[in-house]
This record gives C-alpha cells, sequence and structure tokens, in this order.
C-alpha cells in the first residue's frame, strides 16, 4: 500500500512505537492480518495521528488513560514506551495513571502501574545496549 496518509502513518508510527516493532509488525502480516496492518498504519496513524490540533505528547497521554480503561496490557505497554519516545516523563505517566485509577478503578490501576513499569525496564535495557 502506498498512498499518502499511509506514508504519513507509517513515518509516525514508526517514530513513536519504535523501527523495529513497526517492522516486525508489517513483515509478520500474512493475507489475514495485513488489511489490519494497512488499516491501523492508514487511518489511525496517518489520518489521527497525523492531524494538527494534539501534539505527539497529547495523543500519548490520551492513549495511555484510555487504553488503561480498557485493560489492554499487550497495547499500553507499547503506548507506555511510545510515550517516553514522545518525551513523556516517568512522572507525568505516573500521574496518568493515578487519574486512571479515580475515574476508572483502582484495579485498572494497579494493572496499568504494573505494566509500565514493565515497559520502562525494557526500555532502560534497550537503550543500555
Amino acid at each position: 500500500m502506498s498512498n499518502d496518509k499511509y506514508q504519513q502513518g507509517l513515518a509516525i508510527r514508526t517514530q513513536v512505537l519504535g523501527e523495529a516493532y513497526v517492522n516486525k509488525s508489517i513483515e509478520n502480516a500474512d493475507d489475514f492480518s495485513r488489511p489490519l496492518q494497512e488499516l491501523v498504519t492508514e487511518y489511525c496513524w496517518g489520518h489521527v495521528w497525523g492531524r494538527e490540533g494534539l501534539s505527539l505528547q497529547q495523543r500519548s497521554m490520551i492513549n495511555l488513560a484510555m487504553i488503561s480503561a480498557l485493560n489492554r496490557p499487550h497495547e499500553l505497554k507499547l503506548h507506555v514506551r511510545g510515550a517516553l519516545r514522545n518525551g513523556l516523563s516517568r512522572e507525568q505517566i505516573r500521574e496518568i495513571l493515578l487519574q486512571v485509577g479515580i475515574y476508572c478503578g483502582v484495579p485498572a490501576a494497579v494493572d496499568s502501574f504494573r505494566i509500565a513499569r514493565e515497559a520502562f525496564a525494557e526500555a532502560e535495557a534497550e537503550s543500555a545496549t
């Protein structure tokens, strides 16, 4: 797929999630899952993340809160690492997850804090190599 929004989405997705993750997702796509990868890249990352009006940091903050509330641990870990790449501090991430605890429930916050710590450790290990 090679339209402008897909290319824009691919660039933003790579910037936020990292080249290794994005390449692996696209390379591992098969006939069944390829349409989803194309949809996510073009519409999620190109049409929405590529819009003006919110910074990548602000979009990361919103995503962390929503994904925590939805209890999607794999996506949360991925987006915690993306939020770090977008310049959010651990303290900002902690504050977002505390807000989740108040508005979405303590169990959501407990799980989200655990997942965020795993993501921090992975990001540290990756930057040490």
